[in-house]
């Protein structure tokens, strides 16, 4: 994809997060059954760095499960960091970060965490470079036998999901522009938006652990109806 063409679709995304944070946050007032699933899972008492921690529904659970260790969220989307910080005691943190944009976590160097969680990230960011880019860094704030836990969002699955992908016309690109697997899809609550979207194979997410220098460790389906809406895998870095 050329770079012109990411630069639009992360754009695009940026826009609609920024004129849609309280409405897709009345929408996320659940955990979805994969993220409880992970966290049933998860020790309470290593640190934690969120990816895209939206409007902190993940912190607050961990919060009523006794999460005692630090506990770092981030996003790029002030209106949704306004809501995730209501509340919450002090081993919780949040930092305003785009993760689409180089250096995103300089703030946080050297810092190391035990588990990163990137839970509906990677399938908003256009561009295997760009993905690769992002999980190097993440990599980097893991020590050897940590974890990277991802879901990426499986809408194809849905029916009602599918009737709601739209052309690329719709935004003045063609479909050769964009890579294999690249979606754009409608909103309709509180407005009318858009927003790019990646359907990820499992295959394409071993090659991309691969390529990452991450060993994929489990992989399982869950949410929605039917229980396939998000593909989520553990990964480890290995010990080096």
């Amino acid at each position: 994809m050329k770079a012109e063409i990411a630069a639009r679709l992360i754009d695009l995304n940026r826009q609609f997060y920024q004129t849609f944070a309280l409405q897709f946050s009345a929408t996320r007032g659940r955990l979805q059954p994969g993220v409880q699933r992970v966290l049933g899972g998860l020790p309470l008492h290593l640190d934690v760095l969120d990816l895209g921690c939206g409007n902190g529904e993940l912190a607050r659970e961990l919060a009523r499960q006794g999460f005692t260790a630090t506990y770092l969220g981030l996003d790029f989307s002030a209106g949704l960091l306004a809501v995730a910080r209501q509340g919450l005691p002090e081993n919780y943190g949040f930092l305003q970060a785009d993760l689409s944009s180089p250096g995103w976590d300089e703030a946080l160097q050297p810092r190391m965490f035990a588990c990163v969680l990137a839970f509906a990230v990677l399938h908003h960011l256009p561009g295997q470079a760009l993905r690769r880019s992002l999980l190097a860094s993440a990599r980097a704030h893991l020590p050897g036998g940590g974890r990277l836990i991802h879901a990426e969002w499986q809408f194809l699955h849905s029916p009602r999901l599918r009737a709601r992908l739209q052309p690329w016309e719709a935004i003045g690109l063609a479909a050769n522009q964009v890579d294999e697997g690249d979606y754009l899809l409608d909103w309709r609550a509180g407005g009318s938006g858009l927003r790019y979207a990646h359907h990820f194979s499992e295959a394409e997410l071993a090659d991309l652990a691969e390529e990452s220098g991450f060993r994929v460790l489990e992989t399982f389906y869950s949410d929605g109806l039917g229980g396939r809406l998000g593909l989520y895998q553990v990964w480890e870095n290995p010990v080096r």
